[in-house]
């Protein structure tokens, strides 16, 4: 068996990242159903070294050993700065890091207007986005929502295309975006509707939340791609995967 930490110092540190399976995460939205759901999930790998929440109130931590939580104005004009400040503080861990947004709102965006959903779902995320990305982080997941398309008529789904756009603009070297369909397992979604969603083929079906949770738990371990684009039917889950540039 190799000795990594000798590969470590004769190779230099980013072969040490490349063979080191450990990593850290920095996850906006994850006080959500679904954010819990990959907060759980990435706590429940050993090789995930810390988790750091960035959320606008205080949470209960279960594991201060591994999960931290920093608090900001997520609405301040110096977000994107803050969020900077503090990924080159978890970059300089040595770990490699992966940046996780899990930001939504689901149901509800139905009350929202949709420059409302435009502040949260791009003005948010972007500005999360865009200072990880300054702090040297290179991967980078998110969460979308099946249908997303920029020119769609529907609000919700043209709101999501418009954010994988933002995000893709911001140059990530490895890039997971995720499109679930009706999500079983969470509270914003009524039984009846996850009846129905067994009927529904394709993409649009169900997905459990503890497999989304998985699924960006494996994007975070890996960044083998440029970028991927996920949807999932309702017994399986399908990769659409994208190279570009490899």
């Amino acid at each position: 068996m190799p000795d990594t930490n000798h590969f470590s110092q004769t190779k230099g540190p980013l072969w040490g990242k490349l063979i080191n399976p450990r990593f850290r995460v920095i996850v906006i939205g994850g006080t959500g159903q679904v954010g819990s759901a990959v907060v759980q999930a990435l706590l429940a790998e050993s090789v995930c070294r810390e988790v750091v929440m960035v959320t606008r109130k205080p949470v209960v931590i279960a594991d201060p050993a591994r999960l931290r939580n920093v608090m900001m104005d997520t609405g301040a004009a110096d977000l994107e700065m803050r969020i900077a400040d503090l990924a080159r503080e978890v970059v300089a861990g040595g770990d490699r890091v992966s940046a996780v947004s899990c930001v939504g709102v689901g149901s509800g965006s139905l009350q929202w207007t949709e420059e409302q959903l435009k502040q949260l779902e791009i003005g948010v995320v972007g500005a999360f986005a865009r200072g990880v990305r300054q702090a040297g982080v290179a991967q980078f997941c998110l969460l979308s929502a099946v249908g997303a398309n920029a020119g769609s008529r529907i609000k919700y789904a043209r709101i999501m295309g418009l954010k994988e756009a933002a995000i893709q603009a911001v140059n990530f070297p490895h890039l997971a975006i995720f499109r679930p369909g009706i999500i079983v397992g969470n509270v914003h979604t009524p039984r009846w509707v996850g009846w129905l969603g067994k009927l529904v083929p394709g993409p649009g079906g169900n997905i459990e939340q503890r497999d989304i949770g998985k699924a960006f738990v494996g994007s975070s371990r890996s960044n083998r791609c440029a970028l991927r684009i996920r949807s999932w039917h309702p017994s399986q889950v399908i990769g659409n995967w994208y190279s570009p540039g490899i």
